[in-house]
């Protein structure tokens, strides 16, 4: 999926637009790999830290999140519309092994645990180099804001 495939599948505009590009999503198995080019020029890097920036790590689980709500929807053949908001609601287990600075290319990589009560869980983690980065149980819902 490519990033006008992923703009019209997601809300989230520049500056806060993680996803680059998805890789491969995987029906069958609930799975999807994605990517997150960590650049130079990201906004959060002027103050976190300056002479040493280093990706938040917020921001990687908020492209984790993003990640999940593209699995959402692709699995499920839902799409988002006016009236809709698929929401982060939760995350257990949230560690962080590495630091991710500019010039990373952080792999986005999230399954479909479950889906009870219009809330999805999935199990993620975000690697550089095959080196885990990030990792957490991230919970979503879709809700009507209107």
């Amino acid at each position: 999926m490519d990033i006008y495939k992923i703009l019209d599948k997601l809300p989230h505009r520049y500056p806060f637009l993680l996803v680059d590009r998805v890789l491969d999503i995987d029906l069958a198995a609930k799975t999807i790999r994605a990517v997150k080019n960590v650049t130079v020029n990201e906004p959060c890097f002027t103050g976190h830290f300056p002479g040493r920036p280093i990706f938040p790590g917020v921001l990687m689980l908020e492209a984790l999140a993003q990640s999940c709500a593209l699995l959402s929807f692709e699995t499920e053949g839902i799409s988002l519309d006016d009236d809709s908001v698929f929401y982060f609601v939760g995350i257990d287990g949230a560690r962080f092994k590495r630091p991710v600075q500019p010039g990373d290319q952080l792999m986005l990589h999230a399954a479909m645990d479950r889906v009870r009560a219009g809330i999805y869980k999935f199990n993620c983690r975000a690697e550089v180099e095959g080196d885990v980065a990030c990792e957490a149980q991230i919970m979503c819902t879709m809700r009507k804001v209107r």
